[in-house]
């Protein structure tokens, strides 16, 4: 058996494929200093005595207080009207929709006085005390019956 060839050139005269280049000589690092601190100086060498040995480089110092980052969550200011509203519960700081209590309010006891003024009085008059679009309306946590803010509507 024959003994091996060397690869010919590639074609075209340009010379064959060669190892790429280390990554030290690639990014630079370490390509002129083989030790861990800088070449010595003139003066510095291994036959003068009596001079400091060369400085090490030093390591930046992690700060003693660390910034502290703090989170602040703004809520939205919650337009309350006469339908359920989706909104976080302060109290509890969960995800609800509020539930709906009608109350009689100013417009409710004025309705009933106007009634009154145009000769409703054997009863009639009480008819806004059982209308809710004439009643003040209160939002409630389904979650732990906090009173979270009140519609009024005069």
């Amino acid at each position: 058996m024959a003994a091996p060839q060397p690869c010919p050139s590639a074609p075209g005269g340009y010379p064959g494929p060669s190892a790429p280049p280390s990554y030290e000589e690639t990014t630079g690092i370490n390509v002129n200093y083989p030790y861990p601190y800088p070449m010595p100086g003139p003066g510095h060498g291994p036959g003068t005595k009596g001079m400091n040995p060369p400085p090490y480089p030093t390591q930046a110092v992690p700060a003693a207080n660390p910034i502290a980052v703090q989170t602040v969550y703004v809520q939205q200011p919650v337009t309350f009207y006469d339908r359920p509203v989706q909104m976080c519960c302060p109290s509890c700081n969960k995800m609800v929709v509020t539930h709906l209590s009608h109350n009689a309010g100013a417009l409710t006891w004025l309705s009933c006085g106007s009634l009154c003024l145009l000769g409703c009085v054997a009863g009639c008059c009480f008819i806004p005390f059982c209308i809710d679009a004439l009643q003040d309306v209160d939002h409630y946590c389904p979650n732990c019956k906090a009173l979270l803010g009140t519609y009024k509507r005069l």
